[in-house]
């Protein structure tokens, strides 16, 4: 999941406007005279709120009329005549979101230990980062305006947490009232507006699977295709987590669901055409079965939140290997290990010793143990600066290669506030952090 920068959510109040934060050289903008710190207030006497709203403003006009809070203080009328489609070179300051007003019993921000980064304890529900970025956001708390704002500016698709589709179901899992929880209406208005819709569980054992399991997945599904699929991925524990109404996931429980959404499955792709029904990647790999092949993702509606990564990584490496096999084999210049969660591991060793045996390398995998968070947390993303000091003794080679996804998508900064820079004196040799593309363009800047 994308992190915000969230403290001015918190600490400032809102100025009108959405300010630039950057303007392209020789762009539209740059022509203007418009500047870092300028705040563009209205376009075409509407407001602007964020730069979705000047996105949809400003799409296929010609003529537009901009009002500008200069940075100085000074107010600018700005009229404007651009060719169609032309660019303002224009980058905006990252919308602060929305906070989340319910108290889910599973919220994995309950289960951070009490050092964590402030930004964690944030719960986002924003119906923009749903669209930009694959949030879910639950609908329970929805304003009429943000209803209007998605439809007349088509953010879609929306992603929305469901979790179970019996009302009281739902609202234990919320924290919330029956009523709050009901967002059937919303839902429809949604649907009938031609907004696509992705739906998600999070499986709590003995709360929202079984019967209620069933009767969720049949309700989404007879929304097939405004509801586009849905996924179902574990509950996650951590060791601060608590809470006695939590029960954690084990393997059997993973085999059990695997065998009983398995016919829904299958009932699925013969009726509708599709999967529809996705288990997380994570309920096979903590089940022991092996995860479904590539047809069974479709073109995978929810990667992002867990669904198919592997299968995706299995084609993607298989390309790479391809690829190395096509170069000059110097491969034994790369001695080196990879470092990632205990749950990939397994998953990730044999298609690196499949990379030594034919190109050459010496690159080793080692599962971390993730003692930061503890509990059931195995995932190689929430992998912390220490849990990948403490297995340093572990590192083999020259250098280390930890996952990209360790890092703030924005800043070079781990879970735990360690650095990549302070990682790398620590372990007092090269950190690399790497997803598989840019693990390919280093294998192949050295073949």
């Amino acid at each position: 999941m994308y992190e915000f920068a969230v403290a001015p959510a918190v600490t400032s109040i809102r100025r009108r406007g959405v300010e630039i934060s950057e303007v392209s050289p020789e762009s539209l903008g740059f022509e203007l005279e418009l500047e870092a710190g300028d705040r563009i207030i209205k376009v075409n006497g509407r407001s602007v709120r964020d730069y979705l709203d000047f996105r949809f403003q400003t799409g296929g006009e010609t003529e537009l009329v901009l009002e500008v809070r200069k940075g100085s203080g000074e107010d600018w009328e700005l009229q404007i005549e651009r060719g169609e489609g032309e660019d303002f070179g224009l980058s905006f300051e990252q919308i602060v979101p929305r906070q989340c007003a319910n108290e889910c019993i599973f919220c994995f921000c309950n289960g951070n230990p009490a050092d964590a980064r402030p930004s964690l304890f944030i719960k986002d529900e924003d119906v923009r980062l749903s669209f930009l970025y694959g949030n879910y956001t639950t609908l329970t708390s929805i304003t009429e305006d943000e209803m209007r704002r998605i439809v007349e500016q088509r953010l879609s698709p929306q992603y929305v947490s469901v979790h179970a589709t019996d009302l009281d179901v739902r609202s234990y899992l919320l924290g919330i009232d029956k009523q709050r929880a009901d967002i059937a209406p919303k839902l429809k208005r949604l649907l009938d507006a031609g907004i696509e819709i992705h739906a998600q569980v999070v499986l709590c054992p003995g709360i929202n699977d079984g019967e209620i399991l069933r009767k969720t997945i049949a309700d989404l599904a007879a929304e097939y295709p405004r509801i586009t699929s849905v996924a179902i991925v574990p509950l996650g524990l951590t060791r601060y987590n608590n809470d006695p109404r939590l029960t954690a996931v084990t393997p059997d429980f993973c085999r059990r669901i695997i065998a009983e959404v398995s016919s829904y499955q299958s009932e699925f792709r013969k009726r509708l055409g599709t999967t529809f029904a996705f288990l997380g990647d994570e309920i096979y790999l903590r089940g022991g079965c092996a995860v479904p092949s590539r047809p069974h993702y479709g073109d995978y509606p929810q990667i992002e939140d867990g669904i198919g990564m592997v299968r995706s990584f299995n084609t993607e490496f298989g390309s790479l290997l391809n690829r190395l096999k096509r170069q000059p084999q110097e491969g034994k210049k790369v001695r080196g290990t990879i470092l990632t969660g205990t749950l990939f591991a397994p998953v990730l060793k044999p298609f690196i010793e499949k990379l030594n045996w034919q190109v050459g390398t010496h690159l080793t995998v080692a599962g971390v143990e993730n003692n930061y968070f503890g509990g059931d947390v195995s995932v190689a993303g929430l992998l912390t600066g220490g849990d990948l000091v403490a297995a340093r003794q572990r590192v083999k080679g020259r250098f280390a290669i930890i996952p990209k996804s360790t890092l703030k998508s924005d800043e070079d900064i781990m879970l735990d506030g360690m650095t990549l820079a302070e990682l790398t004196a620590r372990l007092d040799l090269p950190v690399y952090a790497f997803d598989l593309k840019s693990l390919a363009q280093f294998l192949l800047a050295r073949n």
